[in-house]
């Protein structure tokens, strides 16, 4: 790796870390494999080992208890989003229904007037109203419109069958589609659940901290997180990344820095808070190119890209469950919404698991 561009680099991240704590690495930040056990806060003002250790469970818990609420989050906003769509498709449904049944009126109408016209011309059989006709070629033509009237009465049939056909498939699809939006509410209500109960047992068990062991928590966090920044920036990644952004993705990326400083909150997608896709997703909103709105399935359904091929704009997912996503800004570094309790910030791209990239516009 080139040095001045090396240097460049460390420094503009050691400056993140030490004024924004590195957007908390405890964004979801390792792995919840390994689930730790919750310590009891020590109020001890002196850094003993002991209490070093102590404070390291504490930070595992939290990442775990914060990537466990990430996912859950990621699950309402999956659920809203269908929800929507869901409640789109039965308006739209209902709109044809009330146009099924007035085209049903309709041809019951003509229908009907077509069956009276023919009982009016009925009676005696066609071979003696031709014999009693005194224009047998006039009768001829009117019978010619008779039979052209008998067609015409039975496609009105037909066609009444066909929409009265149509309005029951509409019904059997409105059922259907309200069958899915309960089921929808009640996992959005289960995720929503979830996600209130993760982020209050992270709460209380910051609350318990002191200021001092905070503020060494703080420092703990920083360590990690530089220590992963580090080691992949060692790897010499910047070297092979030197693609430059696409017209689109600079505009997506202008969006996406303009919110630094802006809230986390989980299932918001702005304009006050957001959540870590709803950042991603209204930043390529911005851009003009809609994206999915949750980082599982903007990690499923985006262009897979090479980490070393990356450009700015390009989104980084995170975790082997795709739980969280930032936006590559350049320079090794990502704009992301970290977790609760913290804001929009820019952080080391290598400072959490890297899945994978994807790409949102074509190149």
């Amino acid at each position: 790796m080139g040095t001045g561009k090396r240097t460049l680099t460390m420094a503009a991240i050691a400056l993140v870390c030490a004024v924004t704590v590195l957007g908390a690495p405890g964004t979801a930040l390792a792995s919840p494999s390994k689930p730790t056990p919750t310590p009891a806060p020590t109020s001890s003002g002196s850094s003993t080992p002991a209490a070093d250790k102590d404070l390291e469970a504490v930070r595992g818990k939290l990442e775990k208890l914060y990537h466990d609420a990430a996912v859950a989050t990621d699950a309402y906003n999956a659920a809203e989003e269908d929800t929507q769509k869901q409640s789109a498709q039965i308006v739209e449904l209902a709109r044809e229904i009330v146009k099924g049944q007035a085209k049903l009126a309709d041809l019951k109408d003509r229908a009907g007037a077509a069956a009276r016209a023919q009982y009016r011309g009925g009676g005696l059989p066609p071979e003696v109203r031709l014999w009693l006709s005194e224009n047998p070629q006039a009768y001829l033509d009117g019978a010619g419109r008779v039979r052209q009237g008998e067609h015409a009465t039975k496609g009105l049939l037909a066609e009444m069958t066909r929409t009265q056909k149509d309005l029951q498939q509409y019904a059997r699809d409105a059922s259907a589609q309200w069958k899915r939006l309960e089921a929808n509410r009640k996992d959005k209500a289960a995720a929503k659940k979830k996600v209130k109960k993760q982020i209050a047992a992270a709460e209380k068990l910051e609350s318990q901290l002191e200021k001092e062991e905070k503020e060494r928590l703080a420092k703990l966090e920083q360590a990690v997180a530089a220590k992963a920044q580090t080691a992949w920036l060692d790897s010499g990644i910047l070297d092979e990344i030197n693609t430059k952004a696409s017209e689109q993705g600079k505009k997506a990326v202008k969006f996406a820095t303009d919110q630094i400083g802006k809230a986390y909150e989980w299932g918001a997608e702005g304009p006050k808070t957001y959540d870590c896709s709803g950042l991603t997703s209204q930043a390529w909103a911005a851009a003009g190119n809609g994206i999915p709105r949750t980082s599982q399935e903007q990690w499923k359904q985006l262009r897979h890209i090479d980490v070393k091929d990356m450009r700015p704009g390009d989104l980084v997912i995170y975790f082997d469950d795709a739980s969280h996503v930032g936006m590559y800004v350049g320079d090794g570094a990502i704009v992301h919404a970290p977790r609760p309790g913290r804001t929009v910030t820019i952080t080391g791209a290598g400072t959490m698991p890297i899945l994978g990239v994807v790409r949102p516009d074509a190149d």
